[in-house]
């Protein structure tokens, strides 16, 4: 029995829901976890589940973005900061220029080319030059005369006068170019657009002295002058003409 002056509690027309059920509505329904007795959350509803949905695809999108890496990091990129690096100025153009108004272009010490020379005496009076380069590769025929770090020809000079443009560490200078004495062979480096390459005011070169001797006629010997044709005509041809 109940109380003097109270009243069962009214009834609310339907049943209480059981443990491990759920209660379900159409805007976020509250779920009962098993028992009845843990937490309760509120189911997403569809509006809030798309919002979720975009947010995830702009992050995908943005983390997409972020691992392509920033512009110009890629082959094409590499290649514009390639040409973009050769087009600026290399070193620095001096007042000072070669016997032939070619400017001096200085660079640092630290890293600038350098090149060797070495002469010896080849057949007919001829001379074998061989060059050895650091830091330095020869341009071939055509290349756009512009200056690139590291690059050019060689301009070989005998007592300070040019005779002959480089673009290979070998060259067969002739004896009509050293005639007898002593000369000063030199290997001066240029860039391709002929400034002389420079340290320290002064050009990128190496010389070699050379002495260059009369060549010797070969020496007859007596029995070879005295045998002749048989005319007489010692040491000619029949007939008296010259030997070939």
């Amino acid at each position: 029995m109940g109380s003097p002056g109270r009243k069962p509690p009214a009834s609310s027309g339907r049943a209480p829901c059981a443990p491990g059920r759920t209660e379900t509505g159409l805007q976020g329904d509250r779920i009962r976890t098993s028992g009845g007795s843990g937490g309760a959350y509120r189911r997403p509803t569809l509006p809030a589940m798309l919002s979720w949905t975009r947010g995830f695809l702009a992050a995908l999108a943005l983390g997409a973005l972020l691992s392509a890496g920033p512009a110009g990091c890629g082959p094409d990129g590499a290649r514009e900061g390639t040409e973009r690096k050769a087009a600026e100025p290399v070193g620095r153009l001096l007042d000072r220029a070669d016997e032939e108004g070619r400017r001096y272009r200085e660079v640092d010490e630290k890293g600038a080319p350098e090149v060797g020379v070495e002469v010896q005496p080849d057949t007919g009076g001829d001379w074998d030059i061989r060059l050895t380069v650091r830091r330095f590769r020869f341009s071939p025929p055509g290349t756009e005369p512009r200056a690139v770090p590291g690059r050019g020809h060689v301009r070989l000079l005998v007592d300070g006068r040019p005779v002959a443009l480089l673009r290979t560490p070998r060259y067969r200078l002739p004896a009509r170019l050293v005639p007898r004495g002593t000369h000063h062979v030199t290997a001066r480096l240029h860039a391709d657009d002929d400034t002389v390459w420079a340290t320290d005011g002064a050009p990128i070169q190496r010389t070699a002295d050379i002495t260059a001797s009369p060549v010797e006629s070969p020496v007859e010997s007596p029995g070879e002058s005295l045998r002749g044709s048989p005319g007489g005509a010692p040491g000619g041809s029949p007939g008296g003409s010259p030997a070939e």
